[in-house]
């Protein structure tokens, strides 16, 4: 029998309603955690590795994690739900780069992640780069954000947001000041709060 979670993602894997979006659905393991990573949408490498944040920024992704919490890849991906704003890979805009998704398929998968929030019922959600932390939080530059805990409401409850930039190797953002001293204080906060240190437990409890 199929947990919540395990149902739910194969309705997402079954997803067709962005025409101008890429599939195959790249979706995370079916982890009932009180943690809940938020991406932006996949690259290209993700959806033919079957997984998110498969490629460089992941990489890096995993190493912040490792630093705090001494997780590897694998336990990290084992002890957090890895959602996103958009799940399909949203191709590459013709002057360069991956596009951006448009409102609509944003809107489009956003049931997706309001599904998740009522099966999940997450203490944590981590959302990684602009596009996510938009999601949660009134528009503000990186610095004002980065390094904070904000509490978000939903369906009546109070849940924790602590934003992380984006990992991508574009982005300076990261690898410099203010950029360092606020990542490292943003991944303190995440390494010490109650959701991560629980192992997830079975969904809809």
């Amino acid at each position: 029998m199929p947990t919540p979670i395990e149902k739910h993602l194969s309705q997402l894997r079954a997803c067709r309603l962005c025409p101008k979006m890429h599939r195959p659905v790249v979706v995370g393991r079916p982890v009932a955690s009180r943690a809940l990573l938020v991406g932006q949408a996949p690259g290209d490498k993700e959806p033919v590795l079957g997984r998110p944040f498969a490629w460089t920024a992941g990489k890096t992704l995993f190493k912040w994690f490792n630093s705090v919490l001494g997780w590897t890849e694998d336990e990290t991906r084992d002890r957090v739900y890895f959602a996103a704003v958009c799940r399909c890979f949203p191709g590459k805009n013709p002057a360069g780069g991956d596009r951006v998704p448009d409102e609509g398929e944003i809107e489009n998968c956003s049931r997706w992640l309001e599904r998740e929030l009522e099966i999940l019922r997450p203490e944590l959600i981590i959302p990684v780069g602009k596009l996510a932390i938009g999601r949660f939080l009134p528009e503000a530059p990186l610095t004002e954000v980065i390094g904070q805990s904000f509490t978000w409401r939903h369906s009546g409850r109070e849940i924790d947001v602590i934003p992380l930039p984006h990992p991508s190797g574009a982005s300076p953002w990261h690898r410099i000041e203010p950029g360092i001293t606020l990542l490292r204080r943003a991944l303190k906060r995440i390494a010490v709060h109650p959701a991560m240190r629980v192992p997830p437990v079975a969904s809809g409890t």
